[in-house]
């Protein structure tokens, strides 16, 4: 039997159990999914990629720094609205953005205010909490529109071979 048939079950007792309590904005788990060894880059609103958008997200909203923090990924991995801690971190990130660059590597970018910041950051492999999960159908809802870029193709492709 493949290992997914013998962890769904318990995937799915452990969802059962989780009781949430009301966070600012959103519920947030008591009991959080953890993932070892993620991979983080940081990105800034005046990266020379990024310019054109200003200090938007992909969701249309302000880029924030603050006690809830801005990050992108790929969608199809963790999809719009998922929200995660970094272990050791007081900080709770929320997947509003998404990049070109991000789309099949499993590597989330965290937003910083400036240049320095970003530099600062570099490339981290760090613990996650994943507090909430994001919507895929939300995270194809936003992209439908944009897939004349190849790398929401490859994005909206694999959600959907995947539910």
């Amino acid at each position: 039997m493949p290992r997914i048939a013998l962890l769904l079950p318990l995937l799915l007792i452990a969802t059962g159990l989780v009781s949430c309590a009301s966070g600012k904005g959103f519920v947030i788990s008591r009991k959080a999914t953890r993932i070892t060894g993620v991979r983080t880059t940081a990105y800034t609103h005046s990266e020379s990629d990024h310019i054109i958008y200003g200090a938007r997200n992909a969701v249309g909203t302000q880029l924030r720094y603050g006690k809830v923090r801005s990050a992108a990924a790929d969608w199809s991995v963790f999809p719009v609205g998922t929200i995660f801690q970094i272990e050791g971190s007081p900080y709770v990130y929320q997947v509003d953005d998404y990049g070109s660059a991000l789309v099949g590597t499993n590597t989330i970018d965290i937003y910083q205010p400036s240049k320095a910041h970003m530099n600062a950051w570099g490339v981290r492999n760090v613990n996650i909490r994943v507090l909430k999960w994001g919507s895929f159908s939300k995270s194809v809802a936003i992209l439908r529109d944009r897939q004349a870029y190849n790398h929401v193709r490859r994005m909206v492709s694999r959600i959907h071979r995947s539910s």
